[in-house]
């Protein structure tokens, strides 16, 4: 038990916070609106999906940010969750926008909590299900994606084993994954003004095109121009006279 205490404290708890099994629920926001633990939801859906959604972006916050592996957790019964352990805490309001990001970019469709204030800290009993929550192995957690929890309570040495391993995020790496994850967003913006936008010579072309277009008095290359600024690809068909 101090071992895991040890470890819970060292990645989640503030200063002054225990861990109490008979009493998970903890405060992830401090007095003084501070934040250093961010945990991410995933909902139980069809075919499993909720934990291959969950190995998609803790493989994308590793490869693409840059930042240490999260610890994996079943809740006891509703979801999958990640947890990222800060090293120096942020400011609340910064810790939602940070997660909002993640969110649009790796998880959109997925229910997200930016107002999170407590969170029950495995490893704890569920009460609404009677199963545990517990962190878990990541190469094991598949097998877990039906009841998302444990029917007996997991064994303290293992569950700091698989918390011993892992670091928290240092102030770089975060300021580098943010900026990394403000870069995406605003490279998906300009892409998507493109789409949206005509391009000059787009512009310009479309601007020698009547809207009504009298086809006796046009070219085939006013046609075909006309019918692409309507979204429609010519087909022509030569006939052959007898």
């Amino acid at each position: 038990m101090q071992k895991l205490s040890s470890e819970l404290q060292r990645l989640y708890l503030f200063g002054g916070q225990a861990y109490d099994a008979q009493a998970p629920a903890i405060d992830v926001v401090s007095a003084d609106g501070m934040v250093r633990t961010l945990v991410i939801d995933f909902h139980k859906t069809a075919d499993e999906q909720h934990w291959l959604r969950l190995c998609d972006v803790a493989n994308a916050l590793q490869t693409e940010l840059g930042l240490p592996a999260p610890a994996v957790s079943v809740s006891g019964g509703e979801c999958y969750r990640l947890w990222l352990s800060l090293a120096q805490p942020i400011a609340a309001a910064q810790a939602s926008q940070f997660l909002a990001l993640l969110h649009k970019a790796y998880f959109e469709d997925e229910q997200i909590d930016l107002g999170r204030s407590t969170v029950e800290l495995p490893p704890c009993l569920h009460k609404p299900t009677g199963l545990w929550a517990a962190f878990i192995n990541p190469g094991m957690g598949g097998a877990l994606a039906e009841d998302l929890g444990l029917e007996m309570p997991p064994n303290d040495n293992a569950q700091a084993a698989f918390l011993e391993r892992l670091n928290s995020i240092s102030a770089e790496e975060y300021a580098q994954a943010l900026a990394t994850l403000h870069r995406k967003h605003e490279a998906a913006a300009n892409a998507l003004a493109a789409v949206v936008a005509p391009t000059p010579a787009a512009a310009a072309r479309n601007a020698t095109t009547p809207a009504e277009l009298l086809l006796k008095d046009a070219t085939l290359e006013d046609i075909v121009r006309h019918l692409h600024a309507m979204g429609i690809e010519p087909t022509f068909r030569h006939v052959l006279k007898n």
